[in-house]
């Protein structure tokens, strides 16, 4: 806007009010020079400002509480147990393992004599009769030195 149209407002002015002085000590305070000078780092930003500035330590972790030592008895124990329970699983996978053979040789037993009896009943039971073998009629037949004679 134009000067000339701008209304006139009252400008108020504000003083900053001032700080009282620190209170002074008994004792003189006697400054203390660091040990080491930090360094200082600068920084040229992209618009050609210079920040210059102390570089700040990383903040550090706590350091990490020592675990207390475990006793050599009670490292002996754990592995122990955990030995114990291994050959326990082992025996009782074993003993499941006789018992399931035993009842798998029992069964081919069963079977075998299942076939073999079959086979034995048919020859037996079979009506063709004799093909290519001796027919002996042992009533009539006379037994001499071991011999069948007709």
């Amino acid at each position: 806007m134009h000067p000339d149209h701008t209304p006139q407002r009252a400008v108020e002015v504000h003083h900053p009010t001032p700080i009282p002085p620190p209170v002074v000590h008994s004792a003189p305070v006697v400054p203390v020079q660091p040990g080491t000078v930090p360094a200082v780092a600068s920084i040229v930003l992209p618009d050609g400002r210079v920040v210059t500035g102390y570089a700040i330590d990383p903040a550090r972790p706590e350091p990490v509480i020592a675990k207390p030592p475990v006793s050599r008895a009670a490292v002996n124990v754990a592995l122990g147990g955990v030995g114990f329970l291994a050959v326990c699983g082992g025996l009782l996978l074993l003993t499941s393992f006789i018992a399931a053979l035993t009842a798998f040789i029992g069964q081919l037993i069963i079977l075998a004599a299942v076939v073999f009896g079959g086979w034995i009943a048919v020859q037996v039971l079979s009506g063709s009769g004799h093909q290519g073998g001796t027919t002996v009629n042992i009533r009539k037949a006379t037994f001499k030195r071991n011999h069948f004679h007709g």
